[in-house]
């Protein structure tokens, strides 16, 4: 990122919205409103994300279409549901670094964590340990822990990434240090892309390389990278990525989530999945035959129709991400999430720090704010004043500002709330 000298004056941020080139787009979203009639000021993006307003628009259009032609609407609806699901591969692809074959969109997150272990988590009694962060969010340690009790192996099958005593994030060469010591052991490497407390972004290309060294599958939960950093996932290598499409992809409460997996894999003969019906080769798929012939593509671990209700606010979330780049989102991302960092550090007050790295390349858009002695008061009153964050046990304040719809004033606004509330 290039070199900005930032400013601490409400006129400052008003000029940088002014010349910001995707300021246009908050208006492309509904913000809620506070009871003054004032939009909230909105940094929850990371846990979910605000609704874009053509939502509303294109869920009509499919209630509409299935009034209109009933069961027909799977071929005449204006966008056929019978292959509703390919709607979202090209674009999709673009946002995690993949080819449009290496893309899906199906399922809920863990869900398909737990489609992609079938395949990908294969242990044996010499290789049967699996990596993870020890602050990972609790699904995916609740997900990996299962799989291992599946298997028959015992609890202390899951290697746990802990931070250095008195750090809050991991170091690469900390990782790489557990993985290599392990290594003959290690099955597989299952860590968040971003971890959700922290807001730490992996070096997953690093991490990548160094499993296979040893070995063992690599996969990431995207949840909190997806729409949120660039990733390269076909060129680092990965194995298999799984996500949720709520957060930074918008696209509403229990949305419809995705996965990754790599080419190499996609017409292995060997490699085990649950099988279902949406993942037999749609050429033959309506003989009805017996033995499944899967799908080259990573389409084949689907196991059901697409659920089209599910799937229409993402068409409306991604058109955007299409229409921007992630590249010109993330170049935002990193101005804005300075642009707060640097207000932030405006205080000496002791009751507050901020554990995200401070190298942009290490983050995403989250700031996670650690609280003295975990008081969650300081969360309560930027509420109670129209600040929608997050606050995150036992001592963390989240906050995103999302380069769709943030503003630099927004950051203003909350930085300034937040040490107006501090000095109360």
């Amino acid at each position: 990122m290039e070199t900005i000298t930032f400013e601490t004056s409400q006129a400052y941020a008003k000029k940088m919205d002014a010349q910001d080139p995707l300021g246009q787009y908050r208006n492309h979203f509904h913000l809620p409103k506070h009871s003054d009639g004032k939009d909230i000021l909105y940094f929850c993006g990371n846990s979910l994300g605000l609704q874009p307003k053509k939502v509303e628009e294109y869920l009509i259009q499919e209630l509409s279409d299935w009034k209109e032609f009933g069961v027909e609407g799977h071929f005449h609806a204006k966008n056929a549901w019978m292959p509703y699901h390919e709607f979202f591969s090209k674009k999709l692809s673009k946002i995690v670094g993949a080819k449009e074959k290496e893309v899906v969109v199906m399922n809920t997150l863990t869900t398909n964590l737990h489609l992609m272990m079938v395949s990908f988590y294969r242990p044996t009694p010499k290789r049967h340990k699996i990596v993870i962060e020890k602050a990972a969010f609790p699904s995916d340690k609740y997900a990996v822990a299962s799989q291992i009790r599946f298997h028959g192996y015992p609890a202390d099958s899951l290697i746990q990434l802990a931070p250095r005593k008195g750090e809050e994030t991991l170091r690469t060469e900390d990782i790489e240090a557990v993985i290599r010591e392990n290594g003959e052991e290690i099955a597989l490497i299952m860590i968040g892309g971003v971890n959700y407390y922290t807001g730490q972004f992996f070096d997953l290309k690093k991490i990548t390389e160094i499993g296979h060294e040893v070995g063992a599958k690599v996969g990431f939960d995207l949840a909190h990278a997806a729409g949120n950093v660039v990733l390269k996932l076909h060129d680092w290598n990965v194995d298999f990525a799984v996500w949720c499409h709520y957060k930074y992809l918008n696209s509403g409460p229990g949305a419809i989530a995705g996965a990754f997996v790599h080419e190499r894999h996609l017409t292995d003969p060997d490699i085990p999945r649950f099988e279902g019906w949406w993942g037999h080769d749609k050429n033959s798929r309506f003989l009805m035959g017996d033995t499944f012939e899967p799908m080259a593509s990573a389409e084949s671990w689907q196991l059901s129709n697409a659920p089209v209700f599910s799937m229409t606010p993402l068409l409306a979330s991604l058109e955007l991400f299409d229409e921007i780049g992630m590249e010109k989102l993330n170049e935002k991302s990193n101005k804005l999430t300075s642009y707060m960092e640097f207000l932030l550090k405006q205080t000496d007050n002791d009751r507050i720090r901020i554990i995200t790295p401070a190298e942009v390349k290490d983050r995403g858009c989250q700031l996670s704010i650690q609280v003295k002695d975990g008081n969650k008061g300081l969360f309560d009153k930027i509420t109670e004043q129209g600040v929608i964050a997050d606050w995150r046990e036992p001592d963390v304040i989240r906050v995103a500002p999302v380069p769709l719809y943030n503003s630099y004033e927004d950051v203003y606004s909350f930085v300034h709330l937040l040490f107006d509330s501090l000095n109360d």
